[in-house]
């Protein structure tokens, strides 16, 4: 028997809970705490009619709501507060609540406390889906009952029930869930960090200090993988209480996983073994090859290494993440809807041995773009441009261009619309080229969430009509 469960359940059924925001996350953690007979009321900035679908749904159940621009202003006298991973700890209305005596938690930080079985958790600025999820796949393939969450878009809060000691729980965190966490995982992983959700974050500093809780609380017998070629991750390790474990694709280290001719291998300190070589890795690109290393690192303890080779060999990769969307007269259209930061956009640019067509901008999410120049310079034949952010990257280009004088014939389109970008890009292809959707920022000034953006580009893709 879970005991922390069976605690939560007697002691949460006699609260008065908010949660602030029907996303999600959320509808399903609504229905799990009504089904335990909490008295809840839900909070949510949009009105009755942008929320019909979901109201619909719980149209059976007496939940109380608070709907609409300020819906904030009725969080008062509650027990439990449960936010959005968006929403920043630091609202008025929050810490007023807070004062009040209500216990400020999230789905997330709740799950950590009352799950039974070991947890894999990984966070970064790029390659945290996929490294997941190669982590989430690697252990079951070894015959593990699993269970994949968190920031990757599944809760797992309803269904803590279902968890046995003896299983495995792979989570995906963002800098927002992991922002008031008190409790970290069994194994921790960061696989890099640079400038990423300065929108919300209001410094740097901030940004890092929310990742650090990934590791701030574990224990000697604990562990953290972490990225040796990235300046702020390697740094991180005179932090740590658990065992830390580097990943490096550009040097030899003493212990842990690294490239070293052209093959991922692992050192344990006394034996070096061979995982795979890296012509055999499905997915392309180095940033690929990291996700790799990092994930050896992670399960190497709890996973045979035909296993995490059979991984590498057979993944084909994550929806939106340098996607192959289809072949159309020898242009290849390519989805990597979930590139949000220039850093992402990088990585996926120098996945291709030849020069691109590159669909980028979106939502700004205030980071610094000029580190865009260098590679748009080296990699892209044309930039086609939407969002707010167009101007930045396009800056980025230009001042390249007029640093080292190379790219000034780099055609740039302005568009006001992703359909106008994608047919702009497929009429200045020809055979043998490369059109990427990879747009360098976040969504929202367009779309709700980028699996919408990459859908979209998707759907216009598939809808061009051959020459």
């Amino acid at each position: 028997m879970n005991i922390e469960l069976e605690n939560f359940k007697k002691e949460i059924r006699n609260k008065r809970v908010a949660v602030l925001g029907i996303g999600i996350s959320h509808i399903p953690l609504i229905k799990y705490l009504y089904n335990l007979g909490v008295d809840i009321t839900a909070f949510d900035k949009s009105d009755e009619t942008k929320l019909k679908t979901v109201l619909d749904e719980f149209s059976t159940m007496n939940i109380k709501y608070s709907l609409g621009e300020n819906y904030l202003d009725n969080l008062k006298g509650f027990d439990v507060v449960f936010k959005t991973p968006g929403m920043r700890y630091d609202v008025p209305q929050i810490l007023a609540a807070k004062e009040e005596g209500a216990k400020i938690t999230s789905e997330m930080e709740v799950f950590f406390e009352l799950c039974p079985a070991r947890i894999f958790a990984v966070t970064g600025s790029d390659g945290k889906t996929t490294t997941t999820t190669l982590i989430y796949n690697m252990l079951k393939e070894q015959g593990y009952n699993c269970w994949l969450g968190g920031n990757i878009g599944t809760p797992l809060l309803d269904r803590i029930d279902e968890i046995k000691e003896s299983d495995m729980v792979v989570v995906e965190l963002s800098s927002f869930q992991l922002h008031t966490m008190t409790k970290s995982p069994s194994v921790a992983v960061i696989t890099n960090i640079s400038p990423n959700h300065l929108d919300v974050h209001k410094s740097m500093d901030e940004y890092v200090e929310a990742k650090k809780n990934i590791f701030k609380y574990q224990s000697p017998k604990d562990k953290l993988v972490l990225n040796y070629d990235n300046d702020i991750t390697r740094e991180l390790s005179k932090e740590a209480e658990g065992k830390v474990v580097f990943f490096s694709r550009k040097k030899t280290l003493e212990y842990g996983a690294m490239l070293k001719d052209d093959k991922i291998v692992y050192y344990d300190g006394n034996k070096e073994t061979e995982i795979v070589r890296t012509e055999d890795i499905v997915i392309p690109g180095v940033h690929n090859i990291e996700n790799y290393l990092a994930a050896t690192a992670a399960v190497i303890e709890f996973v045979d290494k035909d296993v995490i080779r059979r991984v590498a060999t057979t993944f084909k990769g994550v929806e939106h993440r340098i996607e192959l969307v289809r072949e159309l007269n020898g242009i290849r259209f390519y989805n990597d809807s979930i590139a949000s930061s220039p850093t992402r956009t990088i990585a996926g640019l120098n996945s291709f041995k030849e020069k691109v067509i590159l669909i980028a901008g979106g939502y700004d999410k205030h980071i610094p773009y000029d580190v865009m120049g260098k590679v748009l310079v080296e990699k892209v034949k044309s930039l086609v441009l939407i969002g707010q952010t167009a101007s930045k990257i396009e800056k980025s280009l230009k001042d390249e261009v007029e640093r080292t004088k190379k790219g000034g014939d780099i055609p740039v389109n302005r568009c006001s619309s992703l359909e106008e970008a994608v047919y702009t890009a497929y009429n200045q292809a020809a055979e043998g080229d490369v059109i990427i959707l990879s747009p360098a920022s976040a969504s929202f000034d367009m779309f709700k969430n980028f699996e919408e953006r990459g859908n979209r580009f998707k759907k216009i893709v598939n809808s061009i009509q051959a020459k």
